[in-house]
């Protein structure tokens, strides 16, 4: 048996140890592990696909890990196996990450039942991992039927989670003073489901009022679908209460998104995205690699830092290079 079977065998039987390996692999940016990661994504494919994917996002300090860890709790009671994809900011400048998720989530961190995996965004855009779609795959081939993943905030590109998951989650914090607590007005629009956190407790009536709120302002938004209307929950991930209706929505979403085909279409335009963001990846690497490239680059750089030359104009000049087009064409 190939060292390639042997890893597709030990995924699909949910081998915990094969299955970390795996997708290590799949998150490396090592051009050498390229060939075999995507030589393993084609194998285990087939195999995906059958999990109720979830986007949790919401600003710093929402809660997220504390409400996932509770309802992950709660699925896997009801006999679901739970994966959870908790993407941590790196640092611009050491390429560290603080991946503390597996801490905050001690009930599912110890479960057999549940999957935690920090994954470091290395500073990218959207508060998802470059490699979080190879995650998702791995995960559902090894027999995850509900895959939540945790965004590292919200942000100005925050809305790429559109691009892998079936339904966006946006949590709130009641009291918190600013109407949408500084999320943008496009995330509130992709929003399927606005989640009102921490109610419990002195934070009860604040939720109550933040909830109108939410509902005002998703009143006069643009839903993503046109056929659903996000509901505004209320609930507390610490004490349990209104957890299990946010599963209800979540699957009344999944039940909605099915009926009308809109579920399919979504999917479909994921796999187009991945498509062309490794496309996009595979040619920025080609480019930095390519011999001429390298030997104008460090000129440009300084030419543009010292305001020799308009970055467009480097850019243009870095193109042409690259397309092996003449100066003179």
């Amino acid at each position: 048996m190939t060292e390639l079977a042997a890893w597709v065998e030990g995924i699909l039987k949910g081998d915990r140890a094969l299955l970390a390996r795996a997708i290590t692999l799949v998150e490396s940016h090592r051009p050498e592990d390229q060939p075999r990661a995507v030589a393993l994504i084609e194998q285990l494919l087939p195999h995906a696909g059958g999990s109720v994917r979830v986007g949790v996002t919401g600003v710093p300090g929402v809660g997220k890990s504390t409400l996932i860890d509770r309802w992950g709790g709660q699925l896997i009671e009801a006999g679901h196996r739970v994966a959870v994809l908790a993407v941590d900011p790196s640092s611009q400048l050491t390429g560290g990450s603080i991946l503390g998720d597996k801490t905050r989530m001690t009930r599912l961190a110890n479960d057999p039942a549940a999957f935690v995996r920090p994954s470091p965004t290395r500073g990218e855009l959207g508060g998802v991992s470059g490699r979080t779609r190879e995650s998702l795959i791995v995960l559902e081939a090894a027999g995850y039927d509900v895959v939540l993943v945790e965004t590292v905030g919200v942000g100005q590109s925050e809305t790429l989670v559109r691009e892998l998951v079936d339904t966006f989650l946006v949590l709130l914090l009641p009291g918190a003073g600013d109407e949408l607590q500084g999320i943008k007005r496009g995330i509130m629009e992709m929003a399927d489901l606005v989640v009102i956190h921490k109610c419990d407790g002195s934070g009860s009536d604040p939720a109550r009022q933040a909830a109108a709120t939410a509902r005002r302002a998703l009143s006069v938004l643009r839903p993503s679908d046109t056929l659903w209307k996000p509901p505004v929950l209320r609930c507390s991930g610490l004490t349990g209460e209104g957890v299990a209706e946010v599963w209800a929505q979540v699957q009344a979403h999944q039940s909605s998104l099915k009926d009308t085909g809109v579920f399919q279409e979504r999917r479909q335009a994921q796999a187009q995205a991945w498509m062309w963001q490794r496309v996009d990846e595979g040619l920025r690497r080609a480019l930095r690699s390519h011999p001429q490239i390298q030997e104008k680059l460090a000129e440009l750089e300084a030419q543009v830092t010292e305001g020799k030359m308009s970055p467009s104009g480097a850019a243009h000049t870095l193109l042409k290079t690259f397309l092996g087009e003449s100066d003179h064409e």
